[in-house]
């Protein structure tokens, strides 16, 4: 699944497929299905209770947000996400983040639905 996202006056566009848990792993060592839900719980932590979002949440929301705009452009010059961030110069997790997580959430949708009905064989 694809989105195109307005940031900083241009259209960027990120892709979620079933690769992208393999890919962040390999890039980032780390499991993206945990760190959604992280990043999930401290930006609802943080408009509700009015804390900072954690410093470690903000770099990893910047690596899904890389790899997921990397999927989308395979040829994107940028080899970090910081060169990729270099290329902005707002980036709102506020804004960014709701987007990203739609997409995510119907990739999975998508991949946890049926592609068609079984029906049940009685063996007899």
């Amino acid at each position: 699944m694809e989105r195109v996202i307005h940031i900083d006056g241009r259209d960027v566009p990120f892709r979620a497929t079933a690769a992208i848990p393999r890919l962040y792993r390999i890039k980032f060592g780390r499991d993206i299905m945990q760190d959604m839900k992280a990043i999930l719980d401290d930006v609802h932590a943080a408009k509700n209770g009015g804390k900072p979002i954690p410093l470690k949440t903000l770099e990893v929301f910047e690596n899904v947000a890389y790899l997921m705009a990397k999927h989308a452009d395979p040829g994107l010059e940028a080899k970090t996400p910081e060169e990729w961030l270099d290329g902005f110069s707002t980036f709102s997790i506020y804004v960014v983040f709701p987007q990203l997580l739609e997409l995510w959430t119907a990739n999975n949708a998508a991949l946890s639905a049926p592609k068609k009905k079984r029906t049940q064989s009685t063996g007899k």
